[in-house]
């Protein structure tokens, strides 16, 4: 006999609706103001955490999994819409379980678990508790918190009858991962479905994205009119941190100052190195606002600039260009990847030791989401690019000089029949500042 088709519930028509992304291409994507308004709307903080969560749960149900446990802050802040400080990134003090049938559970740590009841009221106040494991070993195992934590874990999938279902970790100490196991759970990989879950933004997602990157168009202003000799890497980078926090970023995560014979081959960092005239100099700027991230390199000249630099400017444009040329929904990440040169055509005796030159990476509430393109990893195992994606692609060229090189980063958001650019600061020539 037939079973009886399900009634279809508010919750039901809620979730539905919170999975529409809410694109209107036809117009430009906004950067609003930081603040919110009572006469526009910018960003729906509101619909944000419901996509989010219906994206995570979307993913879930397909997954296999009864449940995810998350370490990993980025999908901590995606799952409960809080955030406690760069600080906690690298600490695994905190942590939140999402089940197929209710909603978030937080673990915060100490107070904070105290502050989200007050000022979290799309968490249940009773799912906000505390909670600590080990401080990356420095509380030792056999004090008991990681088979606390287990039995906590444990008791919660009872109650929400996903107990004999796999549980998804996303990272974890590999004490709790024995905790877990001796307290009868099955641990799977959860990060894959956490990652199926943020590869898709929302129109907010979008907007806190286009927002982000154009706090960067800014800095990179004020650091062409600062790159002159005399100056630091170093001090660039402070230029740059302070411009940044005065202008709203949440997170400084890292800046690389690359000038003159440090170019080639690029070490990805920054030193107190004394910039020269004529050097051939980039930056990457990683921050983020409201949590979303971006990755963006320009490349400058001091002064002056010679021939083989401009031609290796012109190569990593022309690099970039065929990329961005590409990209629609539909196509796949070996198609991107293929346009690029191979490691041994600039330098490089393998594709591994080139990784992340010509690159394409998600961008989202972390640095590396999907899709990954690579000439390393995208033949093996192509991804078809969709609407709603968002990430950036590098392009890097050294210069027959021996020593100079150029690196160009854009970030694009995938539209309906294309993509968009959202990296604005000029970057279609070099960019010569204070020339002489």
């Amino acid at each position: 006999m037939a079973s009886e088709p399900k009634a279809i519930t508010r919750d039901m028509v809620l979730e539905s609706e919170a999975l529409k992304p809410g694109y209107n291409w036809s117009r430009q994507i906004p950067a609003p103001g930081h603040s919110s308004v009572d006469f526009e709307e910018r960003v729906n903080f509101p619909r944000l955490h419901d996509y989010r969560l219906a994206r995570a749960r979307k993913a879930l149900q397909g997954s296999g999994l009864g449940a995810i446990l998350c370490f990993d802050n980025n999908n901590i802040r995606y799952l409960t819409s809080t955030v406690i400080g760069e600080w906690s990134r690298d600490k695994m003090c905190r942590f939140a379980l999402l089940t197929g049938n209710g909603e978030p559970w937080l673990w915060d740590f100490g107070s904070a678990a105290v502050h989200h009841r007050f000022y979290a009221p799309w968490l249940p106040k009773d799912h906000c508790l505390a909670g600590m494991v080990g401080l990356r070993g420095s509380v030792a195992p056999e004090v008991g918190l990681f088979k606390r934590a287990a039995g906590e874990i444990k008791a919660i999938l009872k109650e929400q009858g996903v107990a004999g279902m796999p549980i998804g970790l996303d990272i974890a100490e590999l004490p709790l991962v024995f905790a877990l196991q001796e307290a009868g759970l099955e641990v799977r990989d959860g990060q894959q479905t956490m990652l199926d879950a943020r590869q898709i933004k929302n129109v907010d997602e979008i907007v806190l994205l286009n927002m982000s990157a154009a706090m960067v168009d800014g800095v990179y202003q004020v650091i062409a009119e600062a790159l002159k000799p005399g100056v630091r890497e170093c001090d660039i980078v402070a230029l740059a941190n302070k411009t940044l926090y005065q202008m709203g970023s949440d997170d400084v995560e890292g800046i690389n100052a690359i000038a003159g014979e440090r170019c080639m081959p690029h070490p990805h960092n920054f030193t107190d190195r004394i910039i020269r005239p004529g050097d051939q100099a980039f930056f990457d700027i990683i921050q983020s606002f409201t949590g979303y991230r971006t990755c963006y390199y320009r490349t400058f000249n001091v002064g002056r600039a010679t021939s083989a630099q401009r031609d290796a400017y012109k190569k990593a444009r022309e690099w970039m260009d065929a990329a961005i040329a590409l990209v629609k929904p539909g196509v796949t990440t070996d198609r991107i990847a293929k346009v690029w040169p191979k490691a041994e055509e600039f330098g490089f005796a393998s594709e591994m030791e080139a990784f992340a030159l010509q690159f394409g990476h998600g961008l989202g509430l972390a640095l590396h989401e999907r899709p990954i393109i690579s000439r390393l990893v995208s033949f093996e195992k192509p991804m078809a690019i969709e609407e709603g994606m968002v990430f950036a692609l590098e392009t890097y060229c050294p210069a027959k000089d021996g020593h100079s090189a150029a690196r160009i980063e854009e970030e694009v958001v995938v539209t309906g029949n294309g993509c968009r650019v959202i990296t604005l600061f000029p970057a279609e020539e070099l960019f010569v500042t204070n020339p002489y």
